[in-house]
């Protein structure tokens, strides 16, 4: 069974919002504030949470009040650059995985920043969230995820799902004058991740670039909400008044449906699906071709009868979300379907990688497949490569399954 937690984003996140529903999931305020604390920034801000209403929901709001006087200290009035946060955070003694998510996230946003303004990640200075505002929201929100229990999947990512992410509109005032919404930062997090967007109608900034590092960095996929059993739901809001209520819903709870352990990886796919029966045998090679070299994971056909007895058959694509669009083109274009089905599914997948041995005939690359982390890992499949197999056959007049088990062995001696 795994602790799992799905972001859903009605409005928007930002860092003080996700900060507020750990807070109202029980993550009691003083545990955040004394590791914060080891962070070195005790006299630069106070942390504190109520309840409001919005709509006439209840919600937890968090605050984070920067104390004045450190204002003048010229160093902190121009922020702090990613080396010195990263310096902060590795030597706070930290629980290990906040310590290595909050890391993650301020790396992320500082890759974002540094695009937008053409310079590398380490030159980042954090003035525009407030480098203090951004720590806090970022830290505490891990530190919480952490306390809270939520499983690390085998990549060590908390198992967080998010729900698609609204664009917002209008204009925001920053460092650099007046800005379009989503501001540039917040553009470039969604661009590194592929995050699917949507318009909810409200011309404001409903995602900032502290909680777009947040979403994009620590959750394991965008979508809808996972199979899971709901324990307890965290509300977390802030200052906007918004048409809609303004209130990120922080679901916590329990999946026992093959989700992430430490010896699968799972993953989300999606499959395409079309029934043919008046297509020419011989386009079906070009098909599965065209559709490999768009990124399909896999493509195979079934025999089915169809309508009016005619024989057919049903041709499936496999293929990750971002291939959608090429690999239903390549369909339209290059078959006769008029429609195609779209599914999405989740597969649990081994670790791989490829190995190579070495034979009196030639080098051969072998498949190697396991669970578990890498250290302990159990060797589940070994493949030699067939094309590899198949061109030293070829060349050799030896027959393919003599090259094949010779690959083999030579891959069981070398582990030994």
């Amino acid at each position: 069974m795994n602790r799992v937690a799905y972001l859903n984003c009605p409005t928007g996140i930002s860092g003080d919002i996700c900060l507020g529903a750990i807070i109202s999931l029980g993550v009691p305020v003083k545990y955040i504030i004394d590791h914060l604390n080891r962070l070195g920034i005790a006299a630069e801000y106070k942390l504190w949470a109520e309840l409001v209403l919005r709509h006439g929901q209840q919600a937890t709001q968090a605050h984070v009040d920067l104390l004045p006087h450190h204002h003048n200290h010229q160093e902190h009035h121009h922020g702090r650059h990613l080396p010195e946060i990263e310096e902060m955070i590795l030597q706070a003694s930290l629980p290990p995985r906040a310590e290595a998510w909050s890391l993650r996230v301020f790396r992320q946003l500082a890759i974002a920043e540094g695009a937008v303004h053409g310079i590398s990640p380490e030159q980042v200075h954090f003035h525009e969230v407030g480098a203090v505002d951004a720590i806090v929201d970022i830290v505490g929100t891990c530190l919480g995820l952490d306390w809270l229990g939520i499983s690390s999947n085998p990549q060590g990512l908390p198992i967080l799902y998010c729900s698609p992410l609204p664009a917002g509109g209008g204009t925001v005032k920053a460092a650099h004058g007046l800005m379009a919404v989503p501001v540039p930062a917040v553009l470039k997090l969604w661009e590194m991740r592929d995050c699917p967007v949507y318009s909810n109608n409200i011309a404001k900034e409903l995602v900032t670039p502290t909680g777009a590092a947040i979403a994009t960095t620590l959750a394991v996929d965008f979508g809808e909400p996972p199979a899971m059993t709901i324990s307890k739901i965290g509300l977390g809001t802030g200052s906007l008044d918004l048409p809609i209520p303004n209130i990120l819903q922080l679901w916590l709870g329990n999946t026992s449906d093959h989700l992430p352990t430490a010896s699968s990886n799972l993953e989300t796919i999606s499959v395409l699906e079309t029934q043919l029966d008046d297509l020419s045998p011989q386009a079906v090679g070009y098909v599965f071709d065209a559709l490999f070299a768009a990124g399909a994971v896999d493509v195979f056909t079934q025999a089915i009868g169809m309508k009016k007895s005619r024989p057919g058959f049903l041709l499936t694509v496999i293929c990750h979300k971002k291939d959608i669009q090429e690999c239903e083109q390549i369909l339209f274009r290059e078959t006769t379907t008029l429609g195609i089905r779209r599914f999405t599914q989740q597969r649990a997948v081994l670790h791989r990688e490829i190995q190579t041995v070495k034979t009196q005939y030639g080098n051969v690359r072998v498949k190697v497949a396991w669970q578990g982390e890498r250290e302990t890992k159990e060797i589940m499949n070994v493949q030699p490569e067939y094309e590899d197999c198949a061109e030293i056959a070829r060349q050799n007049s030896v027959p393919w399954q003599e090259i094949q088990g010779l690959a083999l062995r030579h891959w069981y001696l070398q582990q030994n």
